[in-house]
Parts: structure tokens; sequence; C-alpha cells
């Protein structure tokens, strides 16, 4: 069986160790031949970035031609070698980690980082360039990161050879000066004569002799519209239709792995992984959807490893990433978009494809951020825009934990999580939901109204139900599941990992105002009637231990609990 490789992105190893490696070696024939030699390609944080760079550098590398075989016989491109395998020197950078404390501190980090690269070239390529030793010393004197970048080409150009430049993170220090809000800072490194958009202006002289191919990657083209003019010759193919499943897992990749790796209960995984992982597509004509690949293979190192799924369905690491959220929405308008977002499960808008920071907090280059982080993903085309959905579950519940996170800070909402913990085990184990209902209508909804500070309606008041539940593993709260009978507003199921949860709930929620409450018995009767019907459709009518309520909440401070 194949070893899982969970966060490792160094292509010769996993090759030369016994990994697992999904094959995606056919995208460099495809971006080999696409018109331009300078790409950029955006995706979401640990998505594989970094593994294609490292399998473009193996492929690419003069020294690597003896390894040929060895690293790339059995995979697509080994059986269909291009004609520009093994012909280039490999200049790599890394802009991750970078000191952002002030300009001066990220200046000198940022020629560090370039000098290290330069360093690891030179002695890469020990036997091919002349006197590498003296060309280190020269470099190491050198305090302008374009005489730097000048110094290597040239040196590079006497022998003869070309460079492929692959930059990883280039928009990583630009985030972390963003996120602070820095808005002055970023300006200063990136606009007119800022460093940075130097580096890129030499970079593009390098072009025009030594550089003949540059692969840059990021999440977000944050920096694009910025360097246009001083770095106007890469292509975005972000979201080329060819290039939508070149990063992440299709269906089929994730049912060999499965086999690759030695799951038994292969339905079963699947099922799990696709309602957990999957819903990416970075192209609106692509047919295949993607699954996120270090979330799939963090889930599977579990399975292996312990016999069941990890605790925390989401890697702490890509949490991490996602706490961005927060600072994303210091502003009132990201704000309420960002909950209507959550509220509704998507959004009608269109992405764009270059950042100007100026306009970053604008309604329609925020949604496309949120596109480019992966909290939003294609759904499909509605008139002349493109309907962005929360792609799945994991990512929902990220969004969920911004609402609860949200409630905390800003309206001082700190529930006893005892209190609710035992009313979600009442649920869970008793079969009775009003105490979960009770505390949360006292102890969130009560508060906020008294606030008038939302417009209560039936998918707000879903979104807070949902919310509170999502940390106590008891459920995995579904939202308008799909039936033959219609759309179940909220379903309960019983969550993996504490598998002797006995009751899970099929919910019905409705709202009316106070001054229609004559109309309640009425909403009452359809309502029990929609719960029977869903309760009867294909794939809840043979589950046990299925309760039914219906919710009619009314006003801001009343509600009825019916058990069906």
């Amino acid at each position: 069986m194949k070893k899982i490789p969970y966060g490792m992105s160094n292509f010769r190893a996993m090759r030369e160790e016994g990994y697992l490696y999904v094959d995606k070696t056919m995208y460099i024939e495809k971006i080999e031949n696409l018109n331009s030699k300078y790409l950029f390609f955006i995706r979401p944080r640990r998505f594989g970035k970094s593994l294609f760079l490292s399998t473009l550098e193996n492929y690419y590398d003069i020294n690597n031609e003896k390894d040929f075989e060895k690293l790339f016989g059995d995979l697509y491109i080994g059986k269909n070698p291009t004609k520009l395998k093994n012909s280039y020197m490999i200049l790599k950078l890394n802009f991750s980690g970078l000191n952002t404390e002030n300009k001066d501190q990220l200046k000198e980090s940022f020629l560090l980082s370039v000098k290290n690269s330069i360093n690891a070239l030179l002695g890469r390529y020990e036997g091919i360039l002349e006197n590498t030793e003296e060309i280190r010393k020269k470099i190491d004197q050198i305090t302008d990161i374009n005489a730097v970048i000048m110094t290597i080409i040239n040196e590079v150009k006497k022998v003869g050879k070309k460079i492929y430049l692959i930059i990883d993170e280039y928009d990583h220090f630009a985030n972390d000066i963003i996120a602070m809000g820095e808005s002055e800072f970023y300006r200063e490194i990136v606009r007119a004569s800022g460093f940075v958009r130097d580096f890129y202006e030499t970079l593009k002289i390098g072009a025009e002799s030594v550089i003949d191919r540059i692969f840059i990657t990021g999440i977000s083209p944050i920096m694009l519209d910025d360097l246009t003019s001083g770095f106007n010759i890469a292509l975005n193919v972000t979201m080329d239709l060819n290039l939508n499943e070149m990063l992440g897992f299709t269906e089929e990749e994730v049912v060999k792995i499965l086999e690759e790796v030695g799951i038994e209960e292969k339905e079963k995984s699947l099922e799990e992984l696709k309602e957990l992982y999957d819903g990416y597509l970075f192209s609106a004509e692509a047919e295949k959807r993607i699954y996120n690949p270090d979330m799939v293979l963090y889930y599977l190192d579990s399975i292996v490893r312990y016999k069941k799924p990890p605790r925390n369905l989401i890697d702490d690491n890509v949490k991490t990433d996602y706490g961005r959220l927060n600072r994303l929405t210091m502003n009132e308008e990201n704000k309420a978009l960002l909950e209507r977002i959550i509220k509704e499960e998507g959004i009608v808008a269109e992405i764009v494809t270059k950042f100007s920071f100026d306009r970053m907090y604008d309604e329609e280059y925020f949604i496309s951020l949120l596109f480019y982080m992966g909290l939003l993903t294609i759904e499909r085309q509605e008139k002349t825009r493109l309907f962005l959905k929360i792609p799945n579950y994991v990512i929902k519940t990220i969004m969920w934990e911004y609402i609860e996170t949200n409630l905390k800070k800003e309206y001082k909402i700190n529930l006893d999580l005892n209190e609710l913990r035992k009313t979600i085990e009442e649920m869970a184990y008793e079969g009775r939901i009003k105490p979960y209902i009770e505390y949360i209508s006292q102890n969130v909804l009560k508060v906020l109204s008294n606030r008038d500070i939302i417009n209560f309606d039936e998918k707000y008041i879903k979104v807070i139900l949902i919310t509170y539940l999502v940390n106590s593993k008891a459920y995995r709260p579904i939202s308008e599941r799909e039936t033959e009978g219609g759309y179940i507003d909220i379903y309960l199921e019983r969550d993996i990992r504490i598998p002797d949860i006995k009751y899970e709930w099929l919910i019905e929620l409705k709202y009316v105002k106070k001054s229609e409450k004559d109309k309640v018995d009425k909403i009452k009767e359809e309502g029990i009637k929609q719960l029977k019907r869903y309760r009867e459709s294909k794939g809840l009518k043979e589950r046990k231990d299925v309760k039914q309520a219906l919710i009619i909440f009314i006003g801001k401070d009343e509600y009825q609990v019916i058990e069906v």
C-alpha cells in the first residue's frame, strides 16, 4: 500500500520513498503548449501548489536528466516527454515568512530570501557555472535586490543556459500587510518606485534574454493590477478551462486514492469525503468538481492510522489561514455582505481577475477574494453573471464559526457552554428539542432583537440555530437538504465521530410577524405536512430514530415547537 503524503510537497521524496502521488504531469505538457511562457496561477491555500511547483522543478532541472526515468518513467509525462525536459537551470523563489514589521525590515528579508534562492542555484549548478564561489561573494556584498538578480542573469548568460523561474507565495507578504490595514505601507512597496515593483521590472528585463519561462503562484491576484505596467508579460491562467483539474483531486482520482492506500469501506469514505471537501470549480465551463487535496489526505491519514475520522474535520493549519476572514470584514459593508452570503449560502456576482488595492473592499472585489480563498466557488452561470456558493460542509463550518465569533465579539454573547451542551445532549440522547430552542431564543435571539440590529427571518434564525450546534460534534447540520418532497430547512445528521447519538432530527422553520399571528394555525398545518413528506422520502424512510420538529417563531421573542 502507498504511504499517505499528508503535508508533503517534495516531489522527489514522494517518488523515491513510496508515497502516493496523483499523476498531474499531463499538465506540464498543457502549460508548455500555452501561448505564453510566463504564467500566473492562483489556488486557495493548501491546495497542492507547492507540490506542483516541485514537480515542475524536477522535470525541467538540467541536473535531473539521469534520474528522469526513476522520477517520471511510469507517469504521463515520462511516457510523453516534451522537448524542454531537463533543459533549464531552476531558480525558485518563495516569499512566505518575510518580516512585514515595516518597510525596511521587509526589504531586508526580501533581499535575503532572493539571495538564499540564488545561493541554492549556485550550489546546484556548480559544475555548469564558472567560479561559483566568487559569484557568491560578489552577491553577498550587494545590497540592491535588482543588482542581485542582474548578476545571476549575467552569469547564466555567460555559459549559454536558460532559467526557469518559479515563484511560490508571490502575494504572501502583501496579504499580511493588507490584513494589518497598512494601506500606505503597501503602496510604498508595490507602486511607483516601490522595491517590489522594481523587482518585477528587473525580471521582465531578464525575460528578454536568460529567464525563458516563469511560473508564479499565490492565493489572490492582489498585486496583479498594481504590478501591471512593471510586469505586464504574465498570462493569468487561473480560470483556464483546461487547467481546472490541475490541482486538487477529481472524484475519479479520489476513488483511486482509496484503493491505493487500502481503505476498506470505499463507498462510505467517498460519500463522506464528497460532502466534507468536494465542490470546487475554477472555470464556469468546467464539468468536474475538485476535492481539496490537503483535506482529503488529512482525513485519510486518520482513517489509516487510527481506523476513525479525525476529531476535527479541518486541519488546524487551514483553519488558521481562514482566520483572515475576520480581518477582511473590519468594515461594516463587508460584514453585512458576508452575513448575507452565509444566510443565502451563496451570491450572484462576477469574478474580478485583477485587483486594484484601492477598490479591494468594494463588493465585487471582496466577493472575488472569497472565491480565490476557496470560501466560495462557482455553482452555475446565472444570466450574465455567476452564482457562487459555499463549496462544502467544512467551509460552511468556517462560516458558521465566523458568525459565532462575531456575535461574541460585537454583541457580547457569551454562552454558558456547559448549559448549551446539556440542551444539545437532551436533543441527541433523549429526543427533546425544546430545551435547545429555548436556550438559543433566550440567550441569543432576544439579545439581538433587543438591539434591533437584524432583520429577523427564517434564514437568519436557521444560521443561528446551526451555528451553536457545529462545535458540539453531536450533529452534522445540513441546510436545505434536497428530497423528493422538497428541501429540508435543517437536517441534523448523526456525526460519524460520535456514532452513539440516538436521535437525528428533521426541522422545518417558520417565521411570522406578530401582526400575522392569526396565520399560525394554517402555517402549522402546512409545516406538519411538509415534515411528513420529508420523512417518507428516499434515504430517510429507512433511517431509524429520526424525529421531526416544526418550529414557528412569532415575532422576535415568541416561538412554538411542535414535534410530529
